[in-house]
């Protein structure tokens, strides 16, 4: 399973608002309903339970009978999930102090893929339609870096961010695969470079600290507006830099060794700001799901004394050691006369410990 996430034009976006309006009132309606049956019963409601009391009401509130179980069946999940008797509210009123924001589901027999068009000279647009009450279809155009056309659509959620731009999350069961290539890599993990592979390639991203005069003036002029704009921003660039990075290393090696590191052990700490930056995380979960699609082998290793160990004879009586040394970035061997990048190498000794030799 697989999902696509498609941005929707923005022409489509007060009709979808209304939608989103619809599902909170049944999500609150099943909400209420659920926890007034578990004070008088002591027993939840299933989400076949709550079906019962929602049909019907499709007709008025203009949504499809596969949207309005979607709900019910969300809820449930969610519900049992949490362990709460009573899940959040959902209002989509702008003025609210704890506004949710857009969604709207649909089941595999409410979407269909109409079509998919050249735009411009890379670039394509498709076309989606679903289905609501009595009968309407309500056509979507979106901005389609996937080509649609290759993969059998499954469900359907609709989804709002931040800054009111709709989103079509379009999951898909068969789709082509990515094939890898044939090489061995290790990866290094660090805050100047987010990460070192072995063959010398670096990622570097630094965009909280590009945009940070920017932000910081928004947020002295209380514009939340531009401070929403501007984190996306902020996001957006560094997912595009990893899924670059990560999909370049897919594409090359069939096997890729990174360093067993948690983000968690440096919240407390001076670099948190550094590390939140880095994206260790992400470049984590994008190398997993992409190794398992390309039939690439991911491993994560003990990366433990692999900055101070010498990547030719296995020494380390010349190397960087401690906070002191973190700031050392080149290094001299003494025993095998070489010199050392100090994240290359680690990068290397990754690899080693992966393969078994170190």
């Amino acid at each position: 399973m697989k999902t696509l996430k498609l941005r929707i034009k923005d022409k489509h976006a007060v009709q979808l608002n209304i939608l989103a309006g619809a599902v909170n009132f049944v999500w609150n309606y099943v909400n209420e309903l659920s926890f007034k049956h578990l004070q008088r019963t002591g027993k939840f409601f299933s989400a076949y339970d709550l079906a019962a009391y929602t049909k019907g009401s499709g007709e008025y509130l203009n949504l499809h009978s596969q949207t309005l179980q979607a709900v019910t069946e969300t809820h449930a999940k969610s519900r049992k999930q949490f362990k709460k008797a009573k899940l959040n509210w959902r209002t989509n009123n702008p003025k609210a102090k704890r506004r949710s924001l857009g969604w709207i589901p649909f089941k595999k027999t409410a979407v269909k893929h109409l079509s998919t068009r050249q735009s411009g000279k890379k670039s394509l647009k498709s076309t989606i339609q679903l289905s609501l009450a009595k009968g309407k279809k309500l056509i979507i155009d979106l901005w389609d870096s996937y080509n649609l056309s290759l993969y059998n659509i499954n469900t359907c959620e609709l989804v709002q961010d931040n800054r009111g731009h709709w989103y079509a999350c379009i999951t898909v069961k068969e789709f082509p695969k990515t094939k890898c290539g044939d090489g061995q890599v290790g990866i290094d993990l660090g805050c100047k470079d987010s990460a070192v592979s072995s063959d010398g390639d670096q990622l570097q991203i630094k965009v909280t600290h590009q945009y940070a005069e920017k932000l910081a003036t928004a947020q002295r002029a209380k514009n939340k507006k531009r401070v929403r704009a501007i984190h996306a921003k902020i996001k957006n660039t560094r997912q595009d830099l990893i899924h670059k990075f990560t999909s370049k290393l897919i594409k090359a090696n069939s096997l890729i060794v990174v360093g067993q590191i948690k983000s968690t052990s440096f919240t407390s700490s001076k670099l948190a700001k550094s590390v939140y930056d880095a994206g260790w995380f992400e470049i984590k979960r994008q190398l997993d799901y992409k190794c398992a699609n390309a039939g690439c082998h991911y491993i994560e290793v003990n990366e433990a004394y692999t900055t101070q160990t010498c990547s030719c004879c296995g020494s380390r009586q010349d190397s960087p050691k401690g906070r002191s040394g973190l700031g050392i970035r080149e290094w001299f061997c003494r025993s095998c006369k070489t010199t050392h990048q100090r994240d290359v190498n680690g990068a290397k000794n990754i690899l080693a410990v992966g393969l078994g030799r170190l």
